[in-house]
């Protein structure tokens, strides 16, 4: 697979990663086996990028990626995540970014993941209530303490980007995009900017615009889908009109909606790297057979417009 240099980096990283959440935790079942087998074929097919988070599964994602990643650890760049507070019993208690917090959350994590050092460090969700230059204060330590390569920004505005940059290079930004949400589109510009990698998560639209689920009830139990806006009754059956259009370009291209979905995501610049997720090498091939499909100027215009139809809110 395809690698481009990643922001301001000096690593070169394949086309699309891996977001390993939904091993763990939020997609209905999962299989540490089958999961672990997942994430070697990956590497097979030339996948260097692996998403983990200290808060997918009470940490046992990370566990998980470790124990993946053991004796391939040079062939690999690992990016993972801090900030969203998990409670023992899963409970979201907030966001912390105190930079005490984060040189602890760092070290669990290297632990957990059984790593001497993190390729890509992100602060999951900006702390409203600790300003961004204490918490990147603190990244940028870890930096010179050879614990942390790169630091990274996950939902984060133009403004808090900026002021982050000042105290220490970004190196990516990652935020949900898909041709069902365009909120990465309003720090494009910045990113470009200060050559900072984009990090689409969710580019199939949580497996939305896979074509695979027609209603709330194809969610298995458990599966967080059920309780989305967007998955809800009342949306769901008006956001399958998005997904009908899609079907219409796979059906004319002879692939599938995810291949089309990713294709899309991918036409817009060497500087986007999408995660999407599985816990299936059969849909993980398909994702990597994305990079081979190219999209006309046209097809790309058309496609832009379809998020204007989304009924509900991501979250």
């Amino acid at each position: 697979m395809k690698k481009n240099r990643f922001g301001n980096s000096d690593l070169q990283v394949s086309q699309l990663g891996l977001g390993c959440m939904g091993m763990s935790e939020f997609y209905g079942n999962y299989n540490d086996t089958e999961s672990i087998e997942v994430i070697h074929h990956a590497i097979e097919k030339g996948i260097n990028f692996f998403d983990t988070a200290d808060m997918y599964g009470l940490g046992k994602n990370e566990i998980l990626v470790g124990k993946a990643l053991k004796g391939k650890r040079n062939e690999v760049v690992l990016a993972t995540k801090f900030g969203v507070m998990r409670g023992d019993d899963g409970s979201f208690p907030g966001v912390n970014g105190k930079p005490e917090y984060v040189k602890q959350a760092c070290e669990n994590s290297l632990q957990r993941l059984g790593v001497d050092y993190i390729d890509l460090y992100y602060q999951h969700r900006v702390d409203p209530n600790t300003p961004i230059e204490e918490t990147v204060g603190a990244m940028s330590e870890l930096v010179k303490e050879g614990k942390v390569r790169y630091l990274g920004l996950s939902e984060a505005s133009e403004e808090v980007i900026r002021r982050a940059s000042k105290i220490h290079p970004v190196t990516a930004v990652q935020t949900e995009y898909s041709l069902w949400s365009n909120d990465l589109e309003a720090v494009i510009p910045v990113c470009r900017e200060l050559d900072i990698a984009m990090v689409p998560y969710s580019p199939l639209g949580r497996g939305f615009l896979s074509g695979k689920f027609r209603s709330t009830e194809d969610f298995e139990a458990g599966d967080f889908r059920r309780y989305n806006p967007r998955f809800r009754a009342e949306n769901f059956s008006k956001n399958l009109e998005i997904l009908e259009k899609v079907e219409g370009f796979a059906k004319l291209k002879s692939v599938t909606p995810s291949q089309i979905a990713l294709s899309w995501v991918l036409s817009k610049g060497d500087d986007m790297f999408p995660i999407p997720g599985t816990k299936r090498i059969k849909y993980l091939d398909e994702n990597i057979e994305a990079t081979t499909i190219s999209l006309e100027k046209d097809e790309i215009d058309q496609l832009d417009q379809l998020y204007k139809l989304v009924s509900g809110n991501r979250y």
